[in-house]
């Protein structure tokens, strides 16, 4: 199907009272659209992640803007702020450190505030490392599920492995380097070392680097050379051979047991069974104990 492209005047005049989500940059200054520079030079103010990054930005492009921080730990304050501004009939652009502001960022509370007070907001699309990394990988685009940066605490973590373990689509997860070998150790003992995966590191950047390996290839190569920048990992999903897909002909037992087997704790296992069957975890419990 063929969309009609409206003509860009049609779109791009800034309107008083509306949000406008701008997508920014995740490396390269030559991939931020015109309507973008638009944007940002007309609206009331810029709500940013961070000010002085933006402010560079900004800078960079020849605008001056008056500027609010919204970020994670002041989004409760800002947040309410920034709306009753936006009912006042100021503009707003919404801007992350990089790429699109509401993905795997606090601005996705920002438009649930605006949504539920019936505020206007639009989207100036562009840069996404999750989409760049994805386009990039050689894995199946298909269906994929975003994960963003994976939970930290330990409980919700263990239930994210378990399912990327016997998850069939693609897996779009963000990771810091600092933290990349620990969780690429993890993902092997939930999946697999044998598990495609592509590590995209530095997208867009002059250092920019894919490697389209597996698992244990990826934990070697951290091994090897210190993770360096900004990592988007694209897990392939699990493969129809697999084992575990074909848990139909098992029993209870036998099911948790494979999961277990690839690494899994007696609790994750029992979870990633139970999701499987589609029945109650505590079913799978009783199960067992007979």
């Amino acid at each position: 199907m063929t969309e009609k492209i409206n003509p860009p005047e049609e779109k791009n005049r800034v309107v008083g009272g509306t949000l406008y989500l701008v997508a920014t940059p995740i490396g390269n200054m030559a991939d931020i659209s015109d309507r973008a520079k638009k944007v940002l030079a007309e609206v009331d103010f810029v709500a940013a992640e961070d000010t002085r990054h933006t402010g560079e930005l900004l800078a960079a492009l020849g605008i001056s803007r008056p500027m609010t921080s919204y970020y994670k730990d002041n989004m409760a304050k800002s947040g309410p702020r920034i709306v009753e501004r936006l009912r006042g009939g100021e503009s707003c652009a919404l801007c992350t450190d990089a790429g699109m502001p509401a993905i795997s960022d606090p601005g996705e509370e920002l438009v649930r505030l605006c949504a539920d007070a019936g505020i206007p907001v639009s989207c100036v699309p562009g840069a996404c490392a999750a989409v760049t990394a994805l386009a990039l990988s050689a894995a199946d685009t298909r269906t994929f599920v975003f994960y963003g940066f994976l939970p930290t605490d330990n409980k919700a973590r263990a239930a994210a492995l378990a399912e990327l373990s016997s998850c069939r689509r693609t897996a779009v997860i963000y990771e810091a380097p600092h933290r990349l070998k620990k969780t690429l150790d993890e993902l092997a003992a939930a999946c697999g070392g044998d598990r495609a995966v592509a590590v995209c590191r530095e997208l867009t950047k002059l250092n920019e680097h894919v490697d389209r390996t597996t698992l244990s290839g990826a934990i070697l190569a951290a091994e090897k050379t210190p993770p360096r920048g900004e990592y988007v990992l694209v897990l392939h999903g699990a493969p129809a051979q697999d084992a575990a897909l074909d848990w139909e002909g098992m029993s209870t037992a036998e099911h948790v047991a494979l999961y277990e087997s690839g690494g899994m704790s007696r609790m994750d296992a029992i979870k990633a069974a139970a999701r499987d069957r589609r029945v109650p975890k505590g079913e799978i419990y009783k199960e067992l104990l007979k």
